[in-house]
């Protein structure tokens, strides 16, 4: 059984540095693969026949790489890529791609072994080793709320892109007409940065990029995951005491039903936005 202390799960949360991240990640994303039998960590986007998570994510992974145009790419740097699922998902749709897995924790850029046409490379998402103008994509899919400075992500991505390139993230949100008081337990079991949707646009526009699309999608992705654990709670529940002890899974739980209450009242959103210089 995984040893977890709460008080340090408190401290990471709080704090939210780059260790602290790597600290949390390491801790509780065993958690997600528990719950969806699978090595991504995104909360998936659910259409109407989706029924199990490991379909929801794929079905993310495909709508985030069409609004990318990986057809037309030939370098994509994925920035905070996780376990490098989403990675090795792009690489088998578009044999094409080169694909370089920018992650500051080095035990996750681990986990899947060598990958043919996909480089590990473990660094900050705030200082990116690649030269000017040199890559035709950059992109964070449910990542970029954990960096800070975020504004030096952006502005690292414009630097390395092509001028033809395209930036594009995918990240929740809370929305600009809701204090962070009605997040509720969200405000200490969401694990990242609470940037608004307005901070997020404005961010990018200043640092040169135009917006060319953007979606909410949160409707597609909170409340259907939420139902999904709802349901099969009693079967999720006996893989994740497998692994941890009781109190893990019951703020969990306490934490998708705020979540999906807090999506429905529109408090939280999900965006994704499609960027070019």
């Amino acid at each position: 059984m995984n040893a977890i202390n709460p008080v340090d799960i408190f401290f990471w949360t709080i704090r939210k540095n780059e260790k602290d991240v790597i600290n949390l990640y390491n801790s509780l994303s065993p958690i997600m693969q528990l719950a969806t039998g699978g090595s991504m960590l995104n909360f998936g986007y659910w259409s109407q026949n989706t029924i199990e998570p490991i379909t929801a994510q794929e079905n993310l992974c495909s709508y985030f790489g069409n609004l990318a145009e990986f057809d037309n790419a030939k370098t994509v740097v994925d920035v905070g890529s996780g376990l490098s699922a989403p990675a090795i998902f792009w690489r088998k749709n578009y044999a094409h791609l080169k694909l370089f897995c920018i992650n500051i924790n080095y035990e996750q850029l681990c986990f899947s072994g060598p990958q043919k046409n996909i480089e590990f490379i473990n660094s900050t998402s705030t200082k990116l080793p690649f030269s000017n103008n040199s890559v035709d994509r950059v992109l964070a899919l449910e990542s970029s709320q954990h960096f800070k400075p975020l504004r030096d992500f952006i502005t690292e991505s414009k630097r390395i892109l092509k001028s033809d390139g395209v930036f594009t993230l995918a990240l929740p949100v809370t929305l600009h007409h809701n204090s962070l008081f009605k997040l509720g337990i969200l405000k200490f079991t969401w694990s990242s940065e609470h940037y608004g949707l307005d901070y997020v646009k404005d961010l990018v526009r200043s640092c040169g990029f135009i917006i060319q699309d953007e979606k909410l999608i949160g409707g597609n992705v909170y409340t259907p995951l939420a139902d999904y654990y709802i349901e099969n709670r009693d079967k999720l529940k006996q893989l994740i005491l497998q692994k941890y002890p009781k109190y893990v899974e019951k703020i969990l739980y306490k934490s998708i039903l705020k979540m999906k209450k807090a999506s429905e009242q529109k408090i939280i959103e999900y965006v994704v936005l499609k960027c070019k210089l």
